[in-house]
Order: structure tokens, then sequence, then C-alpha cells
């Protein structure tokens, strides 16, 4: 994907509402004190590396693209285990130990979830033309 049409993918109102409610509710629950690893931090890091990674990495699935299949990879552990391991490896290695494997068996689905919603391409009213032409054709 062209750096221009890049951009304006990332910068969709859609998309950056959605990454807003995300970031709100990570950052609700970093407050409320929830778990010893869940701070506002991580909760702005690993949000917006999902915003950046996950629709990329879903793509390459759906699409079939097996040469940047170990990329894809790469950015996935990245942002679901390797920023968190660097984050709390630094800040309390105590905590790493301690939730490293509930932080994956939660981030790892939330980051393909993410990376589907924000799959698509293109704006809300784009999308609902295309339901109803979908929808139209198949009742026809």
């Amino acid at each position: 994907m062209r750096s221009r049409s890049l951009l304006i993918e990332y910068t969709r109102p859609w998309k950056l509402l959605t990454l807003l409610a995300g970031v709100s509710l990570m950052i609700a629950g970093a407050l409320a004190d929830l778990a010893p690893d869940w701070d506002v931090p991580i909760s702005l890091i690993m949000p917006f590396l999902t915003y950046l990674t996950a629709p990329w990495s879903m793509r390459v699935v759906l699409q079939r693209k097996w040469r940047k299949f170990p990329l894809m990879l790469f950015y996935t552990w990245f942002t679901v285990d390797g920023v968190y391991w660097l984050y709390w490896r630094f800040k309390a290695p105590e905590v790493l130990e301690l939730m490293r494997y509930d932080n994956f068996i939660t981030s790892l689905p939330l980051y393909g979830i993410c990376g589907l919603i924000w799959l698509y391409q293109g704006s809300v009213s784009q999308f609902i033309a295309e339901v109803k032409a979908f929808t139209f054709k198949m009742s026809n």
C-alpha cells in the first residue's frame, strides 16, 4: 500500500474513534488497578502498535501473502508480547514473570479482533453502501 493511501487509512475518523474508545477502556482499567501489569503507559503503547500493525497482519493471512508471513509473525509477536516484555523487563521484572502468560493469552485474540475491525479500507458510508449492494445482490 502506498504511503498516501496508508495515511488515509490511519486517519479515517471511524478508525481513530474506535482506537480512542479502546485506549479509553484500557486507561480506565489501568486506573481501576485490576492487575499488577495494567498501567497507563502500557495501555497506550500496546493499542497504538496494534492500530499500526494488526490490520496489515490480518491482510497478510487473509490474502495469503506467504512471503510476508515471517514479518507478520514478527509484528504480531512484538505487539502482543515483545513490547510487553521490554517494558516490564525494565520497569518491574517480577510483574513480567507473574503476568506474561496471562497478558499473552489475552492480547493475542484482542490483536486479531482489532485487526479484523480495522481491516476494512474505506469510510463508514462506503461500508454501508457495500453492505446494501451485497444484500440486494443476495436477495435477487
